[in-house]
C-alpha cells in the first residue's frame, strides 16, 4: 500500500492528458514542462496514461516506486508476457533491455556488483584533477570564443565535459569522442515513450554502430592491456565467467551503458545550470558564497532532472496511492512532477540555492545513478571554474531543447561575458 493517497480518473481526463502530452513535446513545452507537469499532477498522485499504463506523479509515491522492491524493470521476462511483444522488438529497444537499466535479480546484481562501488571517495579523488584539467581546457576555449561575442556553451562544454572525462577514465581515444556522441544522441530515440518508426530506424543504425565500436574497443583492450577500468572489468570477467563469448557480450554491454549513460545526462545538467544560475545577481551571489556551490548543483538537479521519465513494472497486483494496479502493468514515474511537488519543496518553481530540498532525479533502489557522484564532480569542477573566470557570464540566447518527453537534451545555448 501507498502512504501516499490518490484516485483513478475519470475517461473525460483522457483527452486533456493527451493535450498535456503533446504540449510537453513542443518547443514551449519543452522550454518550460513544469507548469504541465503541475497540471498532471493535479489530476492526482497516480494517472491513468493514454495507453495501458499509468503516471506517477507524487513525490512521495515516485519515491515509493523507485526504492521497492514490488516494482521491476521492464526486462526480457517482462516483455514475453506482454500481449503485443511485437511493440519490443525493434532492434535498438532489445539492445537496451540488455543493459543494466532493464536488469532485474539476480543478473542485475551480478553485473553491478562486479563493478563495485564505480565511483567512490577514493575514485572521485583521483578523478577531481582530471575533471579539472578538462574544465580548464574547455573553458580556454570559450574564452577564446567569447572574444568574439557569443558563443554556444553546449557544443563548447557542455557536450565535451562528460565525453572528455568518461573518455580518459576508459581510456578512449580522443579523435573518437565525436562519433560517440553523434551516435549515442541518435539511439536515445529508443528509449523515448512512443518512439516513431523512422526514429527507431535511427536509432537501430546507431546500436550497430554503437555495438561496432565497443566491440572492437573491447578486443583492443584485451590485445594491449592498460592500466584502466575497462582492463580491470576484462579481468574480472575473465575470471567470473569460463564461457568466452559471454564474458564479452556482458562486457560490451557495461562498457557501452556506462559509456552513454554518462553523456547527455551531465550534459543537460551542465547546460541547465549555467540557464538556471546564470541571472547576474544569482551569479554574483554564488561567487561571493562560494560554498553554496554543491547546493546550487543539487538545486539544478531538482529543479531540471535531465531524465523526465523512468518506467517499472508491478511484480504483484498492488494499490498505488489508492489506485490498483494490476501484476505486470507498467508505471511511469514523471521525476520532474516529483522534484516539483510542492508537498515535498516548498514553492518549488523557483531555483533557491538555500532551499536545502530533495529530489530523486538520481532515482532510487538498486537501480540507484551509478555516475551520480561523477556527474555530482563534473558539475562542481565547471561551475567553480566559471565563477572565478567568468564574473560576468550571461545568457543570451535562451535554450532549444531537443523534442523528447524521456532525456531531456539542451541543444545549444548563447552566452557572452
Amino acid at each position: 500500500m501507498s502512504a501516499a493517497s490518490g484516485t483513478e480518473r475519470p475517461a473525460d481526463d483522457r483527452r486533456a492528458l493527451i493535450s498535456l502530452i503533446r504540449r510537453l513535446k513542443s518547443p514551449e513545452g519543452q522550454a518550460d514542462p513544469y507548469g504541465l507537469l503541475a497540471q498532471v499532477r493535479a489530476m492526482g498522485d497516480v494517472v491513468r496514461a493514454p495507453w495501458d499504463a499509468h503516471f506517477v506523479t507524487g513525490y512521495d509515491t515516485c519515491s515509493e516506486v523507485l526504492r521497492g522492491r514490488d516494482w521491476l524493470a521492464p526486462d526480457f521476462a517482462w516483455q514475453e508476457r506482454q500481449p503485443d511483444p511485437e511493440r519490443w522488438s525493434a532492434v535498438a529497444t532489445q539492445e537496451m533491455t540488455k543493459t543494466l537499466a532493464r536488469l532485474n535479480a539476480p543478473e542485475h546484481t551480478c553485473q553491478r556488483r562486479s563493478l563495485g562501488n564505480l565511483f567512490d571517495r577514493s575514485t572521485i579523488e583521483r578523478l577531481t584533477p582530471v575533471v579539472e584539467e578538462h574544465v580548464t581546457r574547455l573553458l580556454d576555449e570559450l574564452e577564446e570564443k567569447l572574444r568574439w561575442g557569443e558563443a554556444d556553451f553546449v557544443s563548447t562544454v557542455s557536450d565535451q565535459l562528460p565525453i572528455s572525462t568518461i573518455g580518459s577514465w576508459l581510456n578512449i581515444p580522443a579523435a573518437d569522442h565525436p562519433h560517440i556522441l553523434e551516435i549515442t544522441h541518435n539511439q536515445v530515440h529508443a528509449q523515448e515513450l512512443l518512439p516513431t518508426r523512422s526514429e527507431l530506424a535511427v536509432s537501430e543504425e546507431a546500436t550497430a554502430q554503437l555495438r561496432a565500436y565497443f566491440t572492437e574497443l573491447l578486443e583492443q583492450r584485451r590485445a594491449n592491456p592498460g592500466n584502466d577500468i575497462l582492463t580491470g572489468w576484462i579481468h574480472a570477467w575473465d575470471a567470473r565467467e569460463p564461457d568466452r563469448e559471454k564474458a564479452d557480450e556482458i562486457l560490451y554491454r557495461l562498457t557501452m551503458f556506462v559509456t552513454i549513460a554518462s553523456l547527455e545526462t551531465t550534459a543537460t545538467l551542465l547546460s541547465s545550470m549555467v540557464w538556471l544560475l546564470g541571472e547576474p545577481g544569482r551569479w554574483q551571489w554564488l561567487r561571493e558564497n562560494p560554498g553554496y556551490i554543491d547546493a546550487a548543483v543539487d538545486e539544478v538537479l531538482r529543479y531540471d532532472p535531465p531524465i523526465q521519465i523512468n518506467t517499472r513494472v508491478a511484480a504483484e497486483d498492488t494499490v498505488l496511492a489508492g489506485v490498483p494496479i494490476a501484476k505486470d502493468s507498467m508505471v511511469h514515474v514523471l521525476y520532474g512532477a516529483a522534484n516539483h511537488d510542492p508537498r515535498r519543496n516548498e514553492n518549488p518553481d523557483a531555483v533557491d540555492v538555500e532551499r536545502h530540498g530533495t529530489h530523486l532525479t538520481f532515482g532510487g533502489g538498486v537501480h540507484y545513478c551509478l555516475g551520480a557522484a561523477l556527474a555530482r564532480l563534473e558539475a562542481r569542477a565547471l561551475l567553480t571554474q566559471l565563477l572565478e573566470r567568468f564574473p560576468t557570464l550571461r545568457v543570451v540566447t535562451p535554450p532549444t531543447y531537443a523534442s523528447r518527453l524521456v532525456f531531456r537534451r539542451v541543444t545549444s545555448l548563447g552566452v557572452a561575458a
